[in-house]
Formats: structure tokens, C-alpha cells, sequence
């Protein structure tokens, strides 16, 4: 299928999360390099794997069309903060992007929405492309309160440096069908998208939001990418557990060619 309505380049990215050992990896990046040499995709492609893999999968996909990514990052740009990893040092590992405010990071360690903004902060001042994940919860849902969730979330991470768009993407991540099985109907996520691409246009113009490319990433399968990046403003995805597996995350990749 063709999305070439649309005036943005959608992005296929691979979240590894906790996951995968050095040899996992080295084979799913062999399977991606020959998959992607030999016949080019539509979409652009990320990979964020665990922190000690990211120099290695650099290195195993220097030549290949595939960015590489950090899963969280300091909001400092050095310093006494032990175990945490810096801008730099992302950018130094061979990363172009990095992740922020997944869902994960703001339950499992109570990242703030202050929190992710410096942590936007840090990486575009490094030269990092921030991956700004947004989203609710069940209950949030539940209660009709996304759009305002959504609306707190994205004015908190732009109110750093908005100037700095589009050099950054969204990923629209409704937590309640993140590893549940569940999944948001592409209705629901065009919904959510359009929402806060309406909302974009009002914090940095309408011409710049056009262009920030925004991912759906709430258990996407081999199964529904090709509906979801059907919708008008679904711009591809961020993909957890399907990731893992080379082939899988390969169809999904071919899902917007």
C-alpha cells in the first residue's frame, strides 16, 4: 500500500526494552541489513536496543538504512548520577534518537512531565532526535479524560525549546493496550493523532506540525500495521514486543510500502 498522501516520511522503530542478549542481536540485525539492502523501504527505521547492546548493533548496521536509538537518557549532560546515561554518551555510542517519556519510565520510575521535558531538553542539546511518548491510562480513559492527559503531556514537553520542530517525532502510546493484547481500533488511534496534531499546529504553527511525524505504539503486530498506518495521521510506529523478532518487525516495517 502507498502513503504518499501524506507530507511526512513514516518511521518504523524497534523498542527493544529489556530484552535480547548480544547473539539475539547480532542475528536480528544480520536478518534487517539483508532485508533492507535488498529492497529498500518507505518508512524510516529506528532500533532503541538495551543500553550495553547499542554500540554493537551500531556497528552491525553501519551501512544499513536504520538509525539507532537510546531507550531514556540523564537530564544532565554529565556528572556524579550512577547507572544513568547522558545525552552525549547516546550520541557517542552511534545513536540518533532518543527516547522519552515512555510510559514505562513515567509508571515503573515516576518520570514527571517536568521530568521528560528536561530529559527533551538534554537531548536536543546534544543533537539528539527526541521520540516524545505520550498517552493514557485505563482509567484516564475510562474517565474521557485522554484528550486532557494528551494536552498536559504535550504542552509540558514542547514548553522546552519548541523552536527546535520538527526535529523530533511523537509516539502516541495508550497505555492500557500496551502488552495487554489489547489493541486501539485505527479510528481510536486517528482519534488520538489528529488530536494532537490540531494541538501541535497551536504550539508551533500549523506548517512545522504538518511535518513531526507521529507513531502509534500500542501492541502493534504484523496483524493490524497495515490498517493503522492507514489512517491519515498514524505516521508508523514504535513497537514493543514484536520487535523482537526480525521477521515480524520486517513486515510491520513493509506495512506503509
Amino acid at each position: 500500500m502507498s502513503v504518499g498522501r501524506r507530507p511526512r516520511r513514516p518511521i518504523a522503530a524497534a523498542n527493544w526494552k529489556m530484552n535480547l542478549l548480544r547473539a539475539d542481536a547480532a542475528a536480528w540485525c544480520r536478518a534487517v541489513h539483508e532485508n533492507l539492502d535488498a529492497a529498500p523501504a518507505a518508512s524510516d527505521v529506528v532500533v532503541f536496543p538495551g543500553f550495553p547492546l547499542i554500540a554493537e548493533v551500531a556497528a552491525a548496521l553501519a551501512g544499513a538504512p536504520v538509525e539507532i536509538g537510546g531507550q531514556d537518557l540523564h537530564p544532565q549532560d554529565k556528572g556524579a548520577h550512577t547507572g544513568d546515561v547522558s545525552a552525549a554518551q547516546l550520541r557517542d555510542a552511534g545513536c540518533a534518537w532518543a527516547l522519552c517519556g515512555h510510559s514505562e519510565r513515567r509508571h515503573d520510575h515516576g518520570e514527571s512531565d517536568a521530568t521528560v521535558a528536561a530529559k527533551i531538553a538534554a537531548a536536543l542539546r546534544q543533537g539528539l532526535k527526541p521520540m516524545i511518548c505520550l498517552g493514557e491510562t485505563r482509567d484516564e480513559r475510562k474517565a474521557g479524560r485522554t484528550f486532557e492527559v494528551l494536552e498536559r503531556q504535550l504542552g509540558a514537553a514542547l514548553e522546552v525549546h519548541p523552536e527546535s520542530a520538527p526535529a523530533f517525532a511523537l509516539a502516541y502510546e495508550p497505555v492500557w493496550a500496551i502488552g495487554t493484547g489489547e489493541t486501539a481500533t485505527p479510528e481510536i488511534a486517528q482519534e488520538a493523532h489528529r488530536f494532537l496534531r490540531e494541538r501541535l499546529g497551536g504550539l508551533i504553527g500549523e506548517e512545522r506540525a504538518a511535518a513531526v511525524p507521529i507513531l502509534y505504539g500500542g501492541s502493534v503486530t504484523p496483524d493490524n500495521a497495515a490498517s493503522l498506518i492507514a489512517e491519515e495521521d498514524v505516521d508508523g510506529f514504535l513497537v514493543g514486543g514484536a520487535s523482537l523478532d526480525a521477521e515480524k518487525f520486517l513486515t510491520i516495517i513493509r506495512s506503509s510500502d
